[in-house]
Order: structure tokens, then C-alpha cells, then sequence
């Protein structure tokens, strides 16, 4: 009989650990940074083109090719840093339930 109202304790372990597991995550989504989703693309994009040049330049023989691909790569490259430099994370804009008070009772007067 003492096994039944152990397992009614693991249970209730059980789900008090997975709506702490849930209240985590709900917080990890609302703190969580927000990107430029254009920016995001962009440098995908500048990404698999930099693969598709780095591969034609590995199977090139020809010298002007390859000087081109090289160009190519390194004009990527730049591209792709400056990219990266816009691409500096947004932290959503959570207002804290104090600010949310404080402008309320500033509207209220």
C-alpha cells in the first residue's frame, strides 16, 4: 500500500518539474533577441555563394579563373562582415510591469 502513495508523489514531482521546465522557456521566448530577418537572408545568401565560389575555386585550373574566384570571395567576404556588423541582436521591447504601472499612473493625471 506505501507504493501507491509513492507513486502519487513521483507524479506530482513529475508535473511540478515540467510547469517549472515550461515557465523557463516561456521566459527564455519573451528575453529572447529578435534579428533582422532581411539581414538574416542576406547573409545566408552571401554564405552559399561563398560556398559555390569556394568549391568552383578548388576544381579550377585556369590562373584567370582563379584569380577571379579569388576576387570574388574576398569581395564576399566584405560583404558578409558588413552585414554582420548590422546584424547586431535587438532585445525585444518587454516593458517591465513597474514602467507599466508608473505610465499608467502618469496617464491617469
Amino acid at each position: 500500500m506505501g507504493d501507491a502513495g509513492e507513486g502519487l508523489i513521483d507524479a506530482d514531482s513529475r508535473i511540478q518539474e515540467r510547469m517549472e521546465e515550461l515557465a523557463r522557456e516561456r521566459a527564455e521566448r519573451r528575453s529572447a533577441v529578435i534579428l533582422d530577418p532581411e539581414a538574416v537572408r542576406e547573409l545566408e545568401s552571401l554564405r552559399l555563394a561563398r560556398t559555390e565560389l569556394q568549391r568552383q575555386l578548388d576544381t579550377t585550373t585556369n590562373d584567370r579563373r582563379r584569380d577571379q574566384l579569388v576576387h570574388a570571395v574576398a569581395d564576399l567576404d566584405v560583404r558578409m562582415e558588413a552585414v554582420k556588423a548590422t546584424l547586431e541582436p535587438k532585445p525585444k521591447a518587454v516593458e517591465p510591469v513597474k514602467a507599466k504601472a508608473a505610465t499608467k499612473a502618469k496617464a491617469k493625471k
